[in-house]
């Protein structure tokens, strides 16, 4: 395992947060989708599938952003995904979940690196 004393640690580590931030836009497509097929469903909640499938996207950033120097954008979308969690087992709260998700995805294509929430 490197070592902070590594002369390369430093280096392999500004390359691996490069990588991560190349797949933010991606990712950040995949939760648009999630969210505009959870809210094309009919009912007053999305099926259950789909709503899994946007709460997965959600820990998937949540459980890796901050290792990568995207410590905002990890704590929103642990913040949101705990939301997803609560509807998926309550059955309630969709309607809120929403704007939250929304505004996760307009303030992440401005500056997913932001140390603000905005």
């Amino acid at each position: 395992m490197a070592t902070p004393i590594d002369p390369d640690f430093h280096a392999r580590l500004a390359a691996l947060n490069e990588k991560f931030a190349v797949t933010v836009p991606v990712t950040m497509e995949k939760i648009t989708q999630a969210l505009a097929v959870c809210k094309a469903a009919p009912g007053e909640l999305p099926p259950e599938t789909d709503l899994r499938q946007l709460h997965e996207l959600l820990h998937g950033v949540a459980g890796s952003a901050g290792t990568f120097g995207f410590g905002m954008l990890g704590q929103q979308a642990r913040r949101i995904e705990h939301m997803v969690r609560g509807v998926l087992t309550e059955h309630t709260g969709w309607p809120e979940v929403v704007p939250e998700v929304e505004k996760l995805l307009k303030w992440a294509s401005r500056d997913a690196q932001a140390t603000t929430y905005e």
